[in-house]
């Protein structure tokens, strides 16, 4: 049950785990593949180019199965930010609600908020065919495209009109909330990213300096 009055909307590659899981797809289909995603996927993060220009394109590159996918998967667990399970679950003791906003892949994405005890998970779902092989994905899904996690939180306050509602991510997609929302909080243990680290109301390297943040707004 999600509380009407605290949610916390993090992001996932990069803030709740090590990695980004369009790269990691793209590593499974060999170097070449993987650093020419990889570029794509840090001009996006970086706000130097539009995620919509590449959203696409990387995956029509990559041509992930589901078997890929949920290798993935496994993986977010296993590179899980190191302070996140005992964080999360003491903000949730004290009334916190925890909600992953991704423009990831919520088949990948869905293990990790198992691990996590997370039930919301918004992020972009995948098609395949019967064999498992890629037959696209959900292209009016809000966070395919600039400008989508405020659609999500927009949603959200819809839903919750009385919440108290903190971001938490590592990149531009993320900033972007910042007026949406109560507070937003850059991340920065794996990448800091200059306008992220300057425009963020606070910045931090580690999750578990979050509820001291929290309690102090």
């Amino acid at each position: 049950m999600i509380s009407l009055s605290r949610l916390l909307l993090l992001d996932c590659d990069s803030t709740l785990s090590s990695i980004e899981g369009i790269d990691e797809l793209a590593r499974l289909q060999g170097d070449v593949v993987f650093k020419r995603v990889e570029a794509m996927t840090m001009e996006a993060m970086n706000g130097t180019i539009s995620v919509e220009s590449v959203f696409g394109r990387r995956l029509e590159i990559i041509q992930p199965r589901l078997s890929d996918v949920l290798a993935v998967g496994r993986r977010y667990i296993e590179t899980i930010e190191p302070t996140a399970l005992p964080t999360l679950a003491g903000l949730v003791a004290v009334g916190w609600t925890p909600v992953i906003v991704s423009g990831g892949f919520r088949a990948a994405i869905r293990p990790l908020a198992t691990h996590l005890g997370i039930s919301r998970v918004e992020a972009v779902d995948l098609s395949f065919t019967r064999d498992g092989a890629y037959a696209g994905y959900d292209e009016k899904y809000p966070t395919t495209r600039s400008g989508g996690k405020p659609e999500i939180v927009a949603q959200l306050r819809t839903e919750f009109p009385s919440a108290r509602i903190v971001a938490v991510g590592d990149g531009v997609s993320d900033l972007e909330t910042k007026s949406h929302v109560d507070l937003f909080v850059g991340f920065g243990r794996y990448v800091q990213r200059e306008r992220v680290k300057k425009e963020s109301h606070h910045f931090i390297r580690a999750l578990d300096e979050l509820p001291a943040l929290l309690a102090a707004h």
